[in-house]
């Protein structure tokens, strides 16, 4: 098997919190199996909390912590990334080990000075590394994300309203088929409408005829007004001149 070399180890950090045991260390390690994330290794002086994050190429864990409870002290060792920063990596790890503490109130008590020390310390090393111009892009991201939210609101009510708009054009579409359809029964003459209608135009217009101005006033087609005049002539009832 070829031997890898060149790997480039993490560096160790540690914190070390004042306690006190108020139970066993086997109530605790009950309490603890729950959570996956750990490998637990009891003794009768100690309990040891594992949680390996991520392993090297050769399976050794790269990114870890480790949380010792010890009758009088905690001690947490964890390992941090070259490419990552210190100061979020402690956070992390603070994070990771109040949220243990906070199961086991009533067995392990956590030095409370220490304890709040430490996790003001790591909080102000984060905010203090943080510079203007992620202050500002922080701002930028929290304006836009409320701009975000009211244009997702705006969308889903005006979704909404397009849906009822659609609704309604249907609706009026089908109310304009109604009264197309209404229209071109009223427009639609009998023959005998018709005659009746030319015969009044005819005497109002001097005995006179327009074939058009009949057709367009009364919304009827030349070749029906044409074909009912000669219908007319032909049964006597009109009788052409010149």
């Amino acid at each position: 098997m070829a031997e890898v070399t060149g790997i480039i180890e993490p560096r160790i950090a540690e914190i070390v919190i004042g306690g006190t045991l108020l139970g066993n260390f086997s109530a605790i390690s009950s309490r603890l199996s729950a959570l996956q994330m750990f490998s637990i290794e009891e003794s009768p002086d100690k309990l040891v909390l594992l949680s390996v994050e991520s392993r090297d190429i050769q399976k050794k864990p790269y990114l870890f912590f480790i949380i010792t409870l010890e009758p009088k002290q905690i001690e947490v060792q964890y390992s941090i990334a070259l490419d990552t920063s210190e100061k979020m990596r402690r956070l992390a790890v603070v994070k990771n080990l109040l949220s243990v503490l906070s199961l086991i109130t009533d067995l392990y008590a956590a030095d409370a000075s220490d304890l709040y020390q430490y996790a003001d310390s790591a909080i102000d090393d984060v905010l203090s590394s943080l510079s203007q111009s992620y202050s500002s892009l922080f701002n930028n991201y929290d304006s836009l994300f409320n701009e975000y939210r009211e244009i997702k609101r705006l969308n889903i009510e005006l979704a909404a309203a397009n849906k009822g708009l659609t609704v309604q054009a249907s609706q009026l579409s089908e109310e304009n088929k109604d009264l197309s359809a209404r229209l071109s029964a009223l427009e639609t003459y009998s023959d005998e409408s018709l005659m009746v209608m030319i015969e009044d135009w005819i005497e109002s217009h001097s005995d006179t005829m327009d074939i058009m101005e009949f057709s367009k006033t009364y919304r009827i087609t030349a070749p029906r007004v044409e074909q009912m005049l000669n219908k007319m002539v032909s049964m006597g009832y009109l009788e052409l001149k010149g």
